[in-house]
């Protein structure tokens, strides 16, 4: 092996090879970051019970109505489809610049800068685009349900709505 060619490359493998140094942390804190999975199907067994038993009657309503398999798997398809957001779980990610929603079907990635009002509820606070009510609110907004942290949630969205107010009066 002494009579190697230096500029050869080599596929040996030296036995004790060194460990890359470990990776240094900022010394600052990266931000505030909250970060919770709601799944509605679990927290109200008996209403989801009772809405699988409801899917289940109406197919088979279907299937008496048409005696077609295709309908009834397709009236499945819809109601199953229509209550998916109830029946799988969501994972939010709230960070100090955007906001993630992660479910069975799509991943929502929106920044808090799009976002002028928000109106919480029972189960959760619906963050808004516009500054004013609209009906629009429902279609062009996010919704992020609670999960036993009702308070940390509004906490944290009432902070970066101040935040945003304060960054886009200046």
């Amino acid at each position: 092996m002494a009579d190697k060619n230096d500029k050869q490359l080599s596929f040996e493998l030296d036995r004790q090879s060194p460990k890359p140094p470990p990776e240094e942390k900022p010394a600052g804190d990266p931000g505030q970051k909250l970060t919770w999975v709601c799944h509605p199907a679990k927290k109200n067994m008996r209403v989801t019970i009772l809405v699988s038993l409801f899917i289940l009657v109406i197919m088979v309503v279907v299937y008496f109505a048409t005696y077609s398999p295709f309908f009834t798997i397709l009236a499945f398809v819809i109601l199953f489809g229509s209550l998916a957001s109830y029946y799988f779980p969501a994972r939010y990610e709230l960070t100090e610049d955007k906001i993630i929603v992660k479910t069975k079907m799509q991943t929502q990635i929106k920044t808090w800068s799009q976002y002028r009002t928000f109106y919480p509820d029972k189960n959760g606070v619906l963050l808004s685009p516009f500054a004013r009510p609209s009906r629009l609110e429902n279609f062009r907004g996010i919704y992020i349900r609670f999960w036993n942290n009702r308070d940390e949630v509004m906490a944290f969205v009432r902070e970066r709505m101040e935040k945003n107010q304060k960054g886009s009066a200046e």
